[in-house]
């Protein structure tokens, strides 16, 4: 090997040898620490490039450290150079914690701190660098939230910020909102060509920004952010409808769950059970009671209070069944005035044991919130999960009422209670547990209102009158009826109400009903069988 090859390698590992030395020294010297250090010693017109540095470092402490800026409660200790955060500046002593660790270190003279200048100016800076200190963390979720608080907020020195930032985004949200910022502060600039940005969202902020834009001087802006304008409003509508509709179909599933167990039991006995709202009360209830015995829990109550709930209303409809209303059989009128007068004696035992007052069941942390499926339109978890719980129990009626032997004896005795009798089917067994069934599907019912309204010895009276509404416009006995009925007449209700009120939205719904019997008196889908058509 030539001594000039040998002296160009020993040439080229010094070079590398001293490339890394000072690497290592310049990431010593961008290290937070470091920068801390420089920041305290530093004049004014390099502690805003020092700070900025300082939040771009990722590191979690940086924040803190810049509000403790802010705020003139950053300081070194002027005998080690240690640095510190200022708890408690009252007195001659100062409260401090050591700004690296946040370890306490109790109090010190003021004399041996040297505090940390900060003019005006400089706290402006730091309000603008907090204000994208969070689009740098590492949680897309908090970037977005970050992004959001930026609208409307934008200035000039953070608009300089935004472009830098978007070139680095990597998530689509993140990117969007960043976008929708940036264009707010255009078009606030009169730029015209931000506002085609602003056309699809769908953020309050940025219709306010629209609006403004409405009334500029410049009849381009004007027209441009007018357009726009019209273009959100219609998706809003339509948002707007969607959340109608949810509303509706969270209500038709309350209606389904309160009406289905009513249709069981006056399909089969014919029996108009006013007491049928009680009943309700009486599963809201248990879970009320199942909180008080797993307090802290409400998950776990919530989830006993299902069959204790069924259990409980069963019971209660069984005493009922065996105590009045087998004696009142084909008596409809006697019977209606009976389980009414039922009804009132329920309510003022629930009044004098409990209390008068409504009770507050605690919804679990599982059901509380809303999924938002964009910035005007959010969907409540606790209706989504009572129209899935509707659903699961219709379903579980339909199996038992299809495929067992009590659903059949059930179905032949509603079509004609004499051939049932006389095929061998023990009519008044039926009847017992036909009941026992619809009064505790009327206490799950009851579980689910719990979830969204408060429970009352009232509660129940809310929905008497609606479940037979459903359980007519349906027909009687059936559960596919009663199941398009309870849908349809809470989507009807929902939509009638914005502009009607609620309450000359149920006449509305009423009269609807009445005028459809007019034409189907036995409902939707009436009954099958010779004492149907009898």
């Amino acid at each position: 090997m030539s001594i000039h090859r040998l002296l160009a390698r020993m040439v080229l590992a010094v070079c590398l040898a001293l490339g890394a030395t000072l690497a290592n020294a310049q990431a010593q010297t961008n290290a937070p620490e470091a920068l801390l250090k420089r920041l305290v010693e530093a004049g004014q017109a390099e502690k805003t490039d020092l700070l900025k540095a300082l939040s771009e470092t990722g590191d979690e402490r940086a924040r803190g450290w810049l509000e403790a800026v802010r705020d003139g409660k950053l300081a070194m200790i002027e005998d080690t150079g240690a640095l510190v955060i200022v708890v408690n500046n009252r007195g001659r002593d100062w409260q401090i914690a050591d700004a690296l660790t946040g370890e306490d270190l109790g109090e010190m003279s003021r004399r041996d701190l040297q505090s940390l200048r900060v003019n005006n100016a400089l706290r402006a800076d730091i309000e603008g660098i907090l204000s994208v200190i969070d689009l740098t963390v590492a949680d897309p979720g908090q970037r977005l939230d970050a992004a959001r608080n930026l609208l409307g907020e934008v200035n000039e020195a953070l608009a300089t910020q935004l472009q830098a930032r978007l070139q680095v985004e990597d998530n689509g949200q993140v990117r969007d909102m960043l976008t929708n910022a940036l264009a707010i502060y255009q078009v606030e600039q009169g730029d015209v060509e931000a506002v085609a940005t602003l056309s699809g969202s769908l953020n309050p902020t940025v219709r306010a920004a629209l609006n403004n834009a409405v009334n500029s001087d410049d009849p381009a802006l004007a027209a441009a952010a007018e357009k726009a304008l019209a273009s959100i409003e219609q998706k809003l509508k339509l948002n707007r409808a969607a959340e109608t509709l949810y509303f509706g179909l969270s209500l038709g599933s309350v209606l389904v769950l309160a009406a289905i167990g009513l249709a069981i039991t006056f399909g089969v006995m014919g029996v108009i059970n006013m007491a049928h709202g009680e009943l309700i009360m009486l599963g809201a209830y248990t879970t009320w009671g199942m909180q008080q015995l797993f307090p802290g829990q409400p998950g776990l109550a919530l989830i006993l209070s299902i069959p204790a709930g069924f259990l409980v209303a069963a019971l209660a409809g069984i005493a009922i069944e065996r105590s009045v209303i087998q004696y009142l059989k084909g008596r409809p009128l006697e019977t209606l005035l009976a389980t009414f007068g039922i009804s009132l004696i329920l309510q003022q035992l629930v009044r004098t044991v409990i209390s008068p007052l409504n009770r507050t069941v605690v919804t679990p942390e599982w059901m509380s919130g809303s999924i938002m499926v964009n910035e005007a339109l959010s969907l409540t978890l606790n209706r989504l999960y009572v129209i899935g719980f509707a659903l699961v129990v219709f379903a579980g009626l339909m199996l038992i009422m299809r495929k067992t032997r009590l659903g059949l004896e059930v179905r032949a005795v509603t079509q004609n209670r004499a051939m049932a009798r006389s095929m061998g089917i023990k009519a008044t067994k039926v009847d017992i547990m036909t009941f026992a069934l619809g009064s505790g599907v009327a206490g799950l019912a009851g579980v689910a209102l719990s979830q969204i309204t408060n429970v009352g010895p009232n509660l129940g009276q809310n929905y008497i009158i609606d479940s037979f509404m459903v359980v007519v416009f349906g027909g009687v006995g059936n559960l596919w009826g009663t199941l398009i009925a309870g849908l349809s007449l809470g989507t009807i209700n929902q939509l009638l109400e914005p502009w009607a009120g609620a309450v000359l939205a149920k006449i509305m719904v009423l009269v609807l009903i009445i005028l459809f019997i007019q034409k189907r008196p036995r409902g939707l889908f009436p009954q099958k069988g010779r004492a149907a058509e009898g």
